[in-house]
């Protein structure tokens, strides 16, 4: 009784009622994807012209290459317009990882990841959002261009709706790991002009040195060699497959794991390079 009596009262722990809970990294890339999204989802001509672009170049490529249909390796299909509408939805998606970069350039021009930098938030966490709210704008734009090729093109997915979703769900998943490469691109040079020659250095050899346009059986022997050793060869070919219902081979576990190996490389460059302080501004 004597010990308990002459206890030190235990000190009693102050709360503020008023104060917010710390975030969780959840929470985070949650509220900043949706904070990208209802800003490039805003502004309706944006939204009216990012969705007819691809549509209006799908339908200049059909129309100007329609003479590559009678080739041997395109005659298979059925007509070019079913060899080009797969190519063209992993193009949408290297475009789509392209404007990633652009999107966060922007972002650290207008002085917003400095803001973000005072406050306790992941800083990986922005990367997360943007690739994120991204790839659900490309969602929309594949579905939008599919949907456009059936029925103003003539494109036949003979894979079924089956085949048409898991296509449409591997370019997904190869845009969004296509946009860390991007994204790392960004946060490594910080100023558009290098970043739109980076950019462009990286997607047009890539796009027109793979399987997109023409069969590679017509191609040199040099360009043969380098569009199977290009990853989008295989990502093209998938998506064909699975569209088509045609044999797949290796193509879909080469394009994912390929795929992997970006997000990873691109993902561990750009949470490296983006810690530092140093804005677009003081360059």
């Amino acid at each position: 009784m004597t010990e308990a009596r002459h206890r030190a009262p235990e000190t009693p722990v102050l709360t503020d009622p008023g104060a917010w809970p710390p975030s969780t990294f959840a929470t985070q890339v949650r509220v900043l994807a949706v904070r990208s999204l209802k800003t490039a989802f805003g502004d309706r001509r944006l939204v009216f012209f990012g969705l007819l672009q691809p549509i209006v170049l799908l339908l200049l490529f059909s129309q100007v290459f329609t003479g590559v249909s009678t080739l041997p390796g395109v005659a298979a299909y059925e007509g070019y317009v079913n060899f080009l509408v797969p190519a063209t939805l992993v193009n949408i998606a290297m475009t789509t990882a392209m404007s990633s970069g652009a999107g966060l350039l922007a972002e650290i021009y207008s002085g917003f990841t400095g803001r973000l930098r005072c406050m306790p938030i992941s800083l990986s966490a922005v990367l997360v959002a943007r690739t994120i709210s991204d790839s659900a704008r490309l969602g929309v734009q594949l579905l939008v261009t599919t949907l456009a090729s059936v029925v103003l093109l003539g494109f036949r997915p003979t894979g079924g709706v089956f085949g048409v979703t898991a296509a449409l769900l591997l370019t997904l998943v190869v845009g969004w790991c296509l946009s860390w490469i991007f994204v790392a691109i960004t946060t490594w040079l910080r100023k558009a002009e290098t970043l739109q020659m980076a950019s462009f250095m990286v997607m047009f050899p890539l796009m027109f040195s793979s399987s997109a346009y023409m069969p590679l059986e017509t191609m040199p022997t040099w360009l043969r060699v380098v569009s199977a050793l290009n990853p989008l060869t295989y990502a093209i070919d998938a998506t064909r497959a699975l569209a088509l219902g045609r044999p797949s081979g290796w193509s879909i576990p080469v394009s994912l794991a390929i795929a992997a190996v970006a997000a990873l490389a691109g993902g561990w460059i750009a949470a490296r390079t983006f810690r530092s302080p140093r804005e677009t501004a003081l360059r």
